[in-house]
């Protein structure tokens, strides 16, 4: 599919429009703590750090620095604005070029950003430089073969078809590191809350701060949206959860 550029519109609206609670973002540390030993201060690398959602996160956890690494320029300026820490560096960057010495740091993060990588093999190669022997690297992304299971996607079908089509299977991903030389050490399932209920959730998606929306017409997200305003008394409220599977290799 065509690359997404976050420069023209999602910048504006993805900090937003993906913001993360407490709760989830204390889901997600957890998650990495668990694969980590628990000495601190640890280096982070934060990879397509996009707004900084979960930089700073990472930086308060783990005793920083943590350094957000990020192509798109008006990404990292939102960063920069609303994500700021004392522990935290953003740089410009990308996956196939980190600005980072080699062996810096304890662990590397790839947080809903592999699928946005074109040249996979140069992206692993730099991950395995900066990345200390011994240390772990967490990739969380969907997988064509097991999607979420959002409300959205069960009104909208055809919205569903789009976002698959962005994504590779689990054995694709997975066999891009292990085939670099990575060992596959954990297949995490980690449940987050992404919204307090149901309202809430639907103001973000509204936003359209999701990169499928870059890949669907006009015409589609329009009726796409109506049918959901149709069906949102329908759907039961409450708290909105969300099950991702979080890949941990060293």
């Amino acid at each position: 599919m065509e690359k997404v550029d976050y420069d023209v519109r999602l910048h504006a609206a993805y900090a937003d429009g993906r913001q993360m609670s407490p709760d989830a973002v204390q889901a997600w540390t957890e998650a990495f703590a668990r694969h980590l030993p628990e000495t601190r201060p640890l280096v982070w690398l934060d990879l397509g750090s996009g707004t900084g959602r979960m930089t700073p996160a990472l930086a308060s956890a783990f005793g920083g620095p943590a350094h957000g690494v990020e192509p798109s320029d008006r990404m990292r300026a939102q960063a920069l604005a609303r994500a700021g820490h004392p522990a935290v560096t953003y740089a410009a960057g990308s996956a196939e070029h980190i600005p980072l010495p080699a062996a810096l740091c304890d662990a590397a993060l790839l947080f809903f950003v592999w699928h946005h990588v074109v040249d996979r093999e140069g992206a692993v190669q730099e991950l395995r430089r900066v990345v200390k022997p011994g240390g772990k690297l967490f990739v969380q992304t969907n997988f064509s073969d097991r999607m979420p299971d959002v409300w959205w996607f069960r009104v909208v079908p055809e919205w569903r078809k789009a976002d698959t089509a962005q994504f590779r299977t689990e054995e694709e991903v997975t066999g891009d590191f292990v085939g670099a030389g990575w060992t596959l050490v954990s297949r995490d399932d980690v449940t987050w809350l992404r919204s307090a209920n149901l309202a809430d959730d639907f103001e973000k998606l509204k936003l359209r701060a999701v990169s499928v929306f870059e890949h669907l017409g006009e015409e589609v997200v329009r009726a796409g949206f109506a049918r959901i305003e149709a069906a949102l008394p329908s759907l039961g409220d409450g708290p909105q959860y969300e099950t991702s599977r979080l890949l941990v290799f060293d």
